[in-house]
C-alpha cells in the first residue's frame, strides 16, 4: 500500500501557496517591462534592489515617499469582475503625490490583500500597476500578495502601494515659492479618479442601479463608466517643470478633500485664491451622480474632483506656456484663479487642510452649462 502524502495544513486553513506562485509567474513579464538597469535581482525576492548610484548626478538629492490605496473603487472592480484598470488608479494615487514636490519617481512596491488568490485576477491587477509604472517612468521593484481567508471573502481584495522619488533640494516645489499674482492652472481629470467612491456607491445603490446595467447617459454600463482609470500626470508635469525652469512654483494633487482643501495645503499662510467655476464644465459623470443623489453639485466639491485632477501655481509670465505644453501633452489645462494676499472677501473659505497651516481657497461663480437652478457660489 502506497504511503499517503501528508495533508497541507495551510491549504486546509484556506491559503493556497501554489496559486500564489502561479500569480507571480503570470505577472513577471509585466513587472519586468518597468525595470531598467538600476533594478537588481528578479521577481520574487524578499526585497527589491535599486542602484542608488543613479543619484550621483544630484548635488543634494532629497528622497520623497508616498503611500496610498484606491479606496472603495475596488468594490466596483470586484462587482464587474474587471481588474485590469484598478492598478493604474493605484499608481495615480501614489506616484502623482510625489510629483507635487517636484520629485521624479524612482520605484514603487505594491501590496494586495485578498480572501482567495485567483492567479489571473492578481496578474490583471499587477499588469495595471505595471502599465501605470511604465507610463510614469517608475520601476516596479516588488510587491506582496497576502491571502486572508476568513477575514476577506473569496472575491474580496484591497490594494495599496508605496513609491519613492528624488528631487534636488533647491528645486523642491511648495508654498515657499508661491507669490501674489501667481496664476493657478487647472488640469483636467479623466473622471472620478479614485476618491469619493463611498458616496458614489451610496448613490448608485440607493437608486437601485446595478453596475452591469446599461447607462444611456454614458453609453456604457454603469460599472465601466465608474471604473474609468485615474489620469496619470507625472510625466507631463515633470516635463513642464523642466522646460519652464523655476516658473512652476507649487503643485496640488486633487484627491480626498476636493479642490479647495487640496490647493490650500500648498499655499503660504495669509494668501488666498478664488477659483472661478465658470472656467470649466464638470464631466457628465459628476452631474449624473449628483442629480441621481439629489445633491447640488457644489455640495460635492469636498468629495469629488469635479473635473480638476491637478492644480499648478505658476509665475503669471509663464502661465500661457505652461498651459500650452500640458494641453499639447493631452491634458487640457486652463487658468482658474490668481493668488492674492492681504485682506480677503468675507465668506466661507477652506483654510489649510490635513494639519497644514496653509492659505485660503474658495470656489466662486457657476460652472459652465450649469442649469440656473444649480448653483453654489459662496
Amino acid at each position: 500500500m502506497a504511503a499517503r502524502s501528508p495533508a497541507n495544513p495551510y491549504a486546509q486553513a484556506g491559503v493556497d501557496t501554489a496559486a500564489g506562485d502561479l500569480a507571480v509567474e503570470l505577472m513577471k513579464s509585466a513587472v519586468r517591462r518597468t525595470q531598467g538597469p538600476e533594478v537588481l535581482g528578479g521577481v520574487g525576492g524578499f526585497a527589491g534592489l535599486f542602484d542608488a548610484t543613479a543619484l550621483r548626478g544630484y548635488t543634494r538629492p532629497l528622497l520623497a515617499s508616498s503611500t496610498d490605496g484606491v479606496g472603495t473603487k475596488v468594490a466596483i472592480a470586484q462587482a464587474m469582475d474587471k481588474h485590469d484598470t484598478i492598478g493604474q488608479d493605484l499608481v495615480g494615487m501614489v506616484v502623482d503625490d510625489i510629483v507635487v514636490v517636484g520629485a521624479r519617481p524612482l520605484f514603487m512596491t505594491d501590496y494586495i490583500a485578498c480572501g482567495k488568490v485567483v492567479p489571473q485576477r492578481i496578474a490583471d491587477i499587477v499588469a495595471g500597476i505595471a502599465r501605470g509604472c511604465e507610463q510614469t517612468g517608475t520601476a516596479l521593484v516588488g510587491g506582496e500578495t497576502a491571502e486572508h481567508p476568513g477575514l476577506l471573502g473569496p472575491h474580496d481584495y484591497d490594494v495599496a502601494g508605496a513609491a519613492t522619488g528624488v528631487v534636488e533640494a533647491d528645486r523642491v516645489l511648495g508654498a515657499d515659492r508661491v507669490r501674489p499674482g501667481d496664476a493657478v492652472l487647472a488640469l483636467q481629470s479623466s473622471g472620478l479618479h479614485a476618491n469619493g467612491y463611498s458616496l458614489v456607491r451610496h448613490i448608485v445603490t440607493g437608486a437601485g442601479i446595478g453596475y452591469a446595467d446599461h447607462s444611456a447617459e454614458f453609453g456604457t454600463t454603469w460599472g465601466e463608466a465608474l471604473l474609468e482609470p485615474t489620469r496619470l500626470y507625472a510625466t507631463a508635469l515633470l516635463d513642464v517643470v523642466d522646460r519652464l525652469n523655476g516658473g512652476i512654483h507649487a503643485l496640488s494633487h486633487v484627491t480626498g478633500g476636493g479642490i479647495a482643501a487640496n490647493l490650500a495645503r500648498v499655499l503660504p499662510p495669509g494668501s488666498w485664491v478664488e477659483l472661478d467655476r465658470s472656467t470649466w464644465s464638470p464631466a457628465p459623470v459628476f452631474r449624473v451622480l449628483a442629480d441621481l443623489g439629489g445633491i447640488p453639485l457644489a455640495d460635492t466639491e469636498g468629495t469629488w474632483n469635479l473635473g480638476v485632477g491637478f492644480l499648478a501655481v505658476v509665475d503669471a509670465a509663464v502661465a500661457h506656456d505652461a498651459a500650452s505644453v500640458l494641453t499639447a501633452a493631452g491634458i487640457e489645462t486652463w487658468q482658474v484663479g490668481v493668488v492674492a494676499d492681504g485682506p480677503r472677501p468675507a465668506g466661507d473659505w477652506e483654510q489649510g487642510a490635513k494639519g497644514v497651516n496653509g492659505g485660503a481657497v474658495r470656489l466662486v461663480g457657476t460652472h459652465r452649462d450649469t442649469p440656473s437652478s444649480e448653483h453654489g457660489a459662496k
